[in-house]
């Protein structure tokens, strides 16, 4: 499996810059991971790609391209414990399905770096990393929120992979309790098309929604850390000829967040207002 992640940065510095022309206010950080997704894929990488990506060619048409990269292992879960660690996957008992915690207490991750740099830190989207599961109904540790991120709303795998159930934080949203069938869409491989394996979901989900309440997610994160910042501005008390700051903005916070698609690996669920507009496959559409 492949993974291709695309970086934003509230900031630039013109490479020409001196110290002193350097902001001193941090930037606010987006990584956006996607999964499964061809290096060829989007126009940016590829002019004669059959998909239409507008979006990622505008971030890198506003940004850099690195375009020398290398995955830390041969499956998606490996590669992201090598995204947020820094370390080899090898370096600990990564597996082939994790059932277990794969980050280790006290390990550190970007997300526990930025937060010890005065960073609000939040994920959304999917984790494969492991969870110490002991029932739907108790918390889940070992996940995000215990290894630098102060919030967290995501699966645990991907959506072909039971048991299909929303987390926020360390808590199932809702427990899996429905049955739901294996399905795969006929074609060169059982495991393309709307694909998944049988086992529970949660009531609360349907799995061709996901996606669309990752997005909705990531952008309440962000507009609710925009509004935090801009109700704190306003909220300055005055003393004598001088403004001071309120607690609230002293204590402002750029943001990082981590946005984890598990799109477009398997099954392919492009919402419906994507159906057909590739004008390529469910995979091109999907994407």
């Amino acid at each position: 499996m492949t993974l291709t992640a695309a970086v934003g940065c509230l900031v630039t510095v013109p490479l020409n810059a001196s110290a002193s022309d350097i902001p001193t206010r941090k930037p606010n950080i987006v990584v956006v991971l996607v999964d499964d997704m061809g290096y060829g894929d989007p126009l940016c990488n590829n002019s004669e790609s059959k998909i239409q990506t507008p979006n990622i060619d505008a971030i890198a048409a506003a940004g850099l391209r690195f375009t020398d990269a290398h995955a830390a292992g041969p499956l998606c879960h490996m590669s992201r414990y090598g995204l947020l660690t820094g370390r080899y996957p090898f370096r600990t008992n990564v597996g082939r399905w994790p059932k277990h915690a794969l980050i280790e207490s006290g390990q550190a991750t970007i997300a526990s770096v930025l937060r010890r740099r005065g960073y609000a830190t939040a994920m959304v989207g999917k984790w494969h990393l492991g969870f110490e599961e002991n029932g739907y109904e108790n918390p889940l540790p070992g996940g995000p929120v215990d290894v630098g991120f102060d919030s967290f709303f995501g699966i645990r795998a991907s959506t072909d992979i039971p048991p299909y159930f929303y987390i926020r934080n360390d808590r199932a949203v809702q427990p899996p309790t429905k049955p739901i069938a294996a399905r795969n869409s006929e074609g060169w491989s059982p495991i393309q098309g709307e694909f998944w394996r049988e086992g529970l979901i949660a009531p609360d989900m349907q799995l061709k929604d996901v996606l669309p309440r990752f997005t909705d997610d990531a952008v309440r994160v962000i507009q609710e850390h925009a509004r935090r910042g801009t109700d704190s501005s306003r909220e300055k008390k005055s003393s004598g000829n001088q403004t001071v700051p309120s607690e609230a903005e002293a204590a402002g916070k750029p943001l990082f967040l981590y946005l984890a698609y598990p799109a477009p690996h398997t099954p392919w669920l492009p919402s419906e207002e994507f159906v057909g507009r590739s004008q390529v496959s469910m995979y091109g559409d999907f994407t």
